[in-house]
């Protein structure tokens, strides 16, 4: 890329939280793609000293782990800035993304970031009950908070690659399946307007359906475990329990899972992490495959933003879920930790650039169910690409790094939307920030069901009226 657009200059300084992957990567894109100098940045977290990442890009950078006793000590002085406003971006793990957040807003800060993300102690507090560590009570959180504070400095909640990109996915996807199957529609333009799009186009549910096959250059060691992402942040979304939003089309009730006290949930959980519940999905290079029903924030937002109806009156839902097939190593890495009860690896190691040989991030969202059957929409992003584009990270990181750049423009352009999800953001507006960094960017449909691949060696109890049914999407 030899020209790149800017998107003006920020009202005040950019405090980053957290220097992991994400971090070293988002920053490039930041100075790249903003009017803002490297001393108008600074890096905040434990590990920073001594970073030559950080040292290289020429940031100002403050040693300190937050804390529920420390934050607001040492967040306010970095963001209130007088007439100036600063603009949070959180990337951190370990940190309470929505007591940050509120305090962020109370200081008419603009805030962002990946994940509805707890102080420590909520994944493996084994004392607290399963709904209780669960993405929907995180999530809850959000939404009480933005009850009870509406409107004011926009906060960006969520904002990744997933979550994030594939809700503006999911409308595209949407757009093409009503296009493919004949269906009239004027262009939604509202919640309800795209909800029953999904409804007329006879969209069952929807797969976050991912497949990394980016190869490291020397093998993995026992007891390591490798990603090509945070370690800490897959170990402690892998070790909930899975979850899944739940479409008013399933007629059949896992075993294992359990509806949440609240009618209205959009969402169930199940008795099991999701790092070790197995689902059948598609994806457009490996095809037919298994995927991990890993709980993510966007299993349940988007299942709430296309429902129909409210509470025990719901009418209409699709089912939606991760199905992740990580990079061979981490799923390798998986087995072994899950074999050895849980048990804390001895060392985590995540590949960047140069410790990867090759191979591409597929992710996209995979809608079924409908006239056309199914479509996958998605970025294939190759580790060779990203090199071309920019320093500091892989295929699965520039995923995530040009959403946070996507979600930060929109932020910068709507600074008074208060707090908002991916899915109520202008998907357009987002994707046309984010696209040059997202390789192909395909749509395909396929024959492809659940059923499709079941083995005749070994019969089950399947639904065969109906492919798309949980009962076949589960591997049990």
């Amino acid at each position: 890329m030899s020209s790149f657009t800017t998107y003006g200059p920020f009202d005040g300084p950019v405090l980053m939280i957290g220097s992991g992957s994400i971090a070293h990567g988002t920053l490039p894109l930041v100075l790249r793609h903003f009017d803002i100098g490297a001393d108008d940045i600074t890096v905040l977290g434990p590990e920073v000293e001594d970073d030559p990442v950080l040292q290289q890009l020429g940031v100002r950078t403050v040693a300190a782990a937050l804390t529920a006793g420390n934050y607001r000590e040492l967040l306010t002085p970095l963001l209130a800035q007088g007439s100036r406003r600063a603009f949070c971006v959180n990337l951190s793990v370990d940190t309470s993304s929505v007591e940050i957040m509120a305090l962020c807003r109370r200081l008419g800060c603009l805030y962002i970031d990946t994940v509805v993300e707890p102080w420590p102690g909520f994944y493996d507090d084994a004392s607290a009950p399963l709904a209780a560590r669960t993405n929907y009570a995180l999530r809850k959180s959000l939404l009480a908070e933005r009850r009870a504070n509406p409107g004011g400095p926009t906060a960006v909640s969520a904002c990744g690659a997933n979550p994030g990109m594939v809700s503006w996915f999911v409308k595209q996807a949407l757009l093409d399946v009503a296009g493919r199957t004949g269906v009239a529609y004027e262009r939604p333009a509202t919640r309800d307007e795209w909800a029953r799009l999904m409804q007329a186009c006879g969209v069952k549910g929807v797969h976050i359906a991912e497949r990394d096959t980016q190869r490291a250059r020397s093998p993995r060691d026992i007891g390591t475990f490798v990603n090509t992402w945070s370690v800490d942040g897959f170990l402690s979304e892998g070790l909930q329990p899975a979850e899944l939003g739940w479409g008013t089309h399933e007629r059949w009730f896992p075993p294992t899972a359990r509806r949440h006290d609240d009618p209205g949930a959009p969402s169930i959980y199940m008795v099991q992490p999701g790092a070790d519940t197995r689902v059948r999905t598609w994806c457009p290079t490996a095809g037919p495959q298994y995927g991990l029903c890993v709980t993510h924030n966007e299993s349940i937002s988007i299942a709430d933003y296309f429902t129909l109806g409210e509470g025990a009156d719901v009418v209409y839902r699709p089912t939606c879920h991760y199905a992740y097939h990580p990079a061979d190593d981490a799923m390798l890495s998986w087995h072994e930790l899950l074999g050895r009860g849980c048990a804390t690896p001895s060392r985590q190691v995540v590949l960047d650039e140069a410790e990867i040989l090759d191979g591409i991030d597929e992710l996209g969202v995979l809608l079924y169910g409908h006239g056309a059957n199914a479509y996958w929409y998605g970025s294939r992003l190759s580790v060779e690409e990203t090199r071309s584009l920019v320093p500091f990270q892989n295929a699965t990181g520039l995923q995530v790094t040009s959403a946070v750049l996507a979600g930060m423009v929109w932020a910068v352009e709507n600074p008074e939307a208060g707090i908002v999800e991916a899915d109520e953001m202008d998907f357009e507006r987002c994707l046309e920030v984010q696209l040059a960094y997202l390789g192909p960017v395909e749509g395909h449909f396929t024959d492809w069901t659940p059923l499709s691949t079941q083995s005749p060696l070994f019969p089950r109890d399947l639904d065969e009226d109906d492919p798309w049914q949980f009962r076949n999407v589960l591997v049990h």
